[in-house]
Order: structure tokens, then sequence, then C-alpha cells
């Protein structure tokens, strides 16, 4: 793929519910499956750059492991204090069994 495109894994490994992150080139993304559809947010809480790969996912939302903030998986748009900042959000393919995800071009 081009325009940004960077395959990331095959989509079988990500199952409902689950979480998974990588780096590529520097962009550090959480891959998230919820009610079958997959997206692409920053791995970085807004508000005190945790990790949240080490968080919680309940349905869409992801919950910050070090201060409770909460995103929503879909949009990144904040659903709990203490973040104000939504996450940035990443547009995710799927061809062929493999994910691909477009850097540099936020989806929202």
């Amino acid at each position: 793929m081009n325009e940004g495109w960077h395959h990331v894994f095959a989509s079988a490994t990500l199952l409902e519910g689950k979480t998974q992150h990588v780096v590529i080139e520097g962009f550090d993304i959480l891959f998230l499956r919820v009610a079958g559809a997959v997206h692409a947010v920053s791995n970085a809480c807004t508000h005190a750059d945790a990790c949240l790969h080490e968080g919680r996912l309940r349905g869409h939302r992801i919950i910050c492991p070090l201060h409770g903030a909460s995103f929503d998986a879909r949009t990144g748009a904040v659903l709990g204090k203490p973040a104000s900042v939504a996450l940035p959000c990443y547009e995710v393919r799927e061809t062929d069994g493999e994910f691909f995800v477009r850097l540099g071009h936020p989806a929202i």
C-alpha cells in the first residue's frame, strides 16, 4: 500500500474486546476490536502520557491505568476526566486478512 499506509499484523490476531499496541515509525498506536470493528488510537493518554495498553477496555471505553481518564475507542473523544483532550485516531483498513494503518493522516 502507499500514501502513508503501513502493514500492522494479521487481522485474526486481534480478538473481539481486546487491544494490541504497536510502534510504527515512532507512532505508538493502540488497536482495538469493539463490536466487530477495528479502531486505532494513540496509545498515550492525553492527560498524563500513560500507556493506554496497560489500562482496560470496557465496551467502547478505554480506561487509562494511571488516573482513570477514559476515551471512546471509536472516535478518541474524552468520556471521563481528568483528560480534556481527545486521542488522535488513525484510519485502519483490512485487506486479505491483514490490517494496515495510515500514519500522518488522523482519521478525525
